[in-house]
């Protein structure tokens, strides 16, 4: 019986799992540290995007850039940050291209997350002495942090997994990377009114040293399973051109569908969180206790996905695939929506806001990663690098400003249209799918 039979049969036996699979324990661990340090910084990131005082957000000389042209920061703050992001995203892309393509896997790796550590500590003290300007920069660099170190992660998965392994396991990881999300805002919660937001960054930073660990263990997994198969070694340089990942999905069927599930899954979210972000401001004046309710926030999210990842997702990756993975959360998005639509109660918007976001980490999420172990390397480190940034935060500025022009026609218009963007997602999500089933059933042995 293979790994996913057995994982199917026994979806409770996480011990029987890691006797299967040694490495497993590590990418556990691993994902678990990862989320953990993101979720201790996300309630930061989400006060700082809703906080009513510019001058802690922007630097001075753009409020008064904004001013002499007559505009209030205050009603751009996301229209702003969501492009900035963007440019910046723009901007690494190139860079990253560079970094994978001319460094072995044991240099780019942890040369990733040193950048995020040392970056930290220069947050501690930007938010200990107050520094002007520093809700943007922090807000920039968490959106590079999220979606670099976990495209580096599931890239480097897909290295230590094949494709029936990554069926049955990805949905232990991904319970890991939900327990860390369940534990950074407790930590949150429990510290900033402590120790204050600055030496939060300190916690963070603890827990991508632990990441660094867990790298060096899981390499000697990724070389075996490289050897055995007789793949290209992740040990030596990638090559290729710095911007190969835009042109692969250009060129590839595949992973234009995969740009597009993404961009349309980022339109649903985005529409809701910029909604959620007007309650917010209205409600909360004070960083701190912003803070703490996203943290609350993020605890019920996450409680939704754990209970899904456990009792669904490996049973339903192992026995029926990704299809449904794929599908069910475009489905949920669309009934949401049009009970929103209907009835655009605050309520509601949290319901729907706690289905859009946990059926993307518990169902969408590792459905998608599970076809890049059946992709050459080159796909998955540039294609799903490129995919998980300029693509993804392509997508956030597009919705975030297409919710600026719609939300003056009233709530009932936002979520109509939040309905045709879900019949999108799930269209581009079937088209995915379909385009997987032609990879060849061989493709992850020499796929390198």
């Amino acid at each position: 019986m293979n790994p996913a039979d057995r994982s199917a049969a026994n979806p409770g036996r996480f011990r029987a799992a890691l006797r299967e699979s040694p490495p497993l324990l590590w990418a556990f661990l691993y994902f678990f540290c990862l989320l953990s340090g993101y979720y201790v910084l996300r309630p930061v990131r989400e006060a700082m995007g809703a906080s009513a005082d510019v001058q802690a957000v922007f630097p001075p000389w753009m409020i008064v850039f904004f001013t002499r042209h007559g505009l209030s920061m205050g009603d751009f703050t996301l229209q702003v940050l969501f492009t900035c992001t963007f440019v910046i995203m723009l901007l690494l892309q190139p860079a990253y291209g560079a970094l994978v393509s001319r460094y072995p896997r044991r240099v780019f790796l942890p040369a990733v997350y040193g950048f995020f550590i040392a970056t930290l500590l220069v947050f501690y003290f930007a938010f200990d002495s107050g520094m002007p300007g520093r809700g943007m920069a922090f807000f920039l660099w968490i959106a590079v942090f999220n979606l670099f170190a976990v495209a580096v992660f599931w890239s480097f998965m897909a290295d230590v997994f094949d494709n029936v392994e990554a069926r049955a396991y990805y949905g232990y990881i991904g319970a890991a990377g939900t327990l860390g999300a369940f534990l950074g805002p407790l930590l949150t919660r429990a510290l900033v009114e402590r120790i204050g937001i600055a030496n939060l960054m300190l916690v963070a930073a603890s827990f991508l040293l632990a990441c660094l660990g867990c790298q060096m263990r899981l390499r000697r997994w990724a070389v075996e399973r490289e050897q055995v198969r007789g793949l290209r070694s992740g040990e030596t340089p990638m090559g290729g051109g710095v911007l190969a990942g835009l042109t692969l999905i250009l060129r590839e069927p595949l992973m234009r569908w995969m740009a597009a599930t993404v961009v349309l899954g980022v339109g649903v979210g985005t529409l809701l969180y910029n909604e959620q972000a007007e309650i917010v401001r209205r409600s909360y004046a004070d960083a701190r206790a912003a803070t703490a309710y996203y943290a609350n926030i993020d605890l019920a999210i996450n409680a939704l996905t754990l209970f899904v990842q456990v009792f669904v997702t490996r049973w339903l990756l192992s026995r029926f695939g990704i299809r449904p993975a794929l599908l069910l959360p475009a489905l949920g998005v669309f009934l949401g929506y049009a009970a929103l639509a209907a009835s655009p109660l605050p309520v509601l918007v949290a319901i729907v806001q706690i289905i859009t976001r946990s059926s993307e980490f518990c169902l969408s999420k590792p459905a998608r990663e599970t076809i890049y172990t059946q992709v050459p390397r080159e796909w998955r480190y540039k294609a799903g690098a490129a995919i998980d940034t300029v693509v993804y935060r392509g997508g956030d500025l597009t919705f975030v400003w297409a919710h600026k022009f719609l939300s003056a026609f009233g709530s009932t218009v936002v979520f109509g249209a939040g309905m045709v963007i879900a019949c999108g997602f799930g269209f581009s999500a079937f088209s995915l799918w379909r385009e997987q089933r032609r990879l060849p059933a061989a493709r992850t042995v020499g796929a390198d």
